[in-house]
């Protein structure tokens, strides 16, 4: 007969409980704690997606009634912008600028707690902005790394999320699966911590292009009574279309291919042609042509420079420096 000895014995459920505090205490000891400083919608959704992803998050927020609500998913609400430092290894800022990170990381309480940190900044800003902020950084004893998220909150955490991020490589490679966790199309594109912001920059600009666009066609189709579902539809079969030239326009500029050739998709005098048209419907229905007036003014650059039958992508030429 085996006899239990005293203090040895265990039942199934005490043999699970354990298991399952030592899985509890592997998940969160081989993983690094987080802070997230702003928990504003985009802020938020990047906590949500490191808790979902098993990493001890603390936030903080100069509302802390907007932090609370993570509070009920395992977040830990610091009081204070340096308890929420003190609490973590990665210390992601998300705020409305970088004068807003400024007034957060310099107080003379806050920066002596930086050190040893790693800096994710994810505030959107300019290139030199990020450039500064990482030099500030650096000066602290603390690593940086920019990003630029070009994702709405509902894309943080899932495949389709994509943020930008540049800084020293070694900071990304060794906590990629921290930067995996906020979206799956996470990039580093280089160690210019400037980088980021720049193509983000550039990445906007083609968005308000297609939703300025936007406006004034829809302007276009309420003037003529164009029933707006039908616009949508037509954009729908022609978007396309829109995007191989855009492609084509950013190829042939890369390689300085201005002048027509066989695979000329189209040329600025068609272009130019169509676009008296809706000059003159805008002004017929008084449609304001504030940035229609701006894309004239390139146009007539480049034809005075005499590319008219050039292939569009001269344009590049003219939108340069003022």
């Amino acid at each position: 007969m085996r006899i239990a000895r005293s203090g040895r014995h265990h039942t199934s459920g005490q043999r699970r409980q354990r298991r399952a505090s030592r899985q509890w205490i592997w998940r969160f000891a081989m993983k690094p704690s987080i802070s997230v400083l702003g928990t504003g919608r985009m802020g938020s959704a990047l906590a949500r997606a490191l808790l979902r992803a098993g990493y001890r998050t603390t936030v903080w927020n100069r509302t802390k009634e907007k932090a609370e609500p993570l509070a009920a998913l395992g977040a830990t609400v610091a009081p204070t912008v340096r308890q929420a430092i003190d609490a973590a290894e990665i210390v992601i800022v998300n705020v409305s600028d970088y004068a807003a990170t400024a007034a957060l990381l310099r107080a003379g309480d806050v920066a002596p707690g930086l050190r040893g940190k790693l800096i994710v900044e994810l505030t959107s800003g300019t290139p030199e902005g990020a450039r500064e902020t990482s030099q500030w950084v650096a000066a602290q004893g603390a690593r940086y790394i920019d990003g630029a998220i070009l994702a709405t909150p509902d894309f943080i955490g899932t495949d389709a999320g994509t943020i930008l991020l540049s800084g020293a490589l070694a900071p990304f490679t060794a906590n990629e699966n921290v930067f995996r966790a906020l979206g799956g199309n996470v990039q580093h594109i280089g160690s210019d911590e400037g980088l980021a912001n720049a193509l983000d920059s550039a990445v906007l600009a083609l968005m308000w292009g297609a939703l300025f666009g936007g406006l004034h066609a829809i302007a276009v189709s309420k003037a003529e009574d164009i029933d707006l579902g039908e616009l949508g539809r037509q954009w729908k079969a022609t978007a396309p279309v829109i995007e191989g030239l855009v492609a084509d326009l950013i190829k042939r500029t890369g390689a300085g291919r201005f002048a027509s050739d066989a695979e000329t998709l189209s040329s600025i005098s068609p272009h130019y042609g169509a676009f008296q048209h809706l000059k003159e419907l805008m002004e017929a229905r008084s449609i304001d042509r504030t940035v229609v007036d701006g894309y004239d003014a390139i146009f007539r650059r480049a034809i005075a420079s005499g590319h008219l039958h050039d292939d569009f992508a001269a344009l590049s030429q003219f939108t340069g420096k003022a």
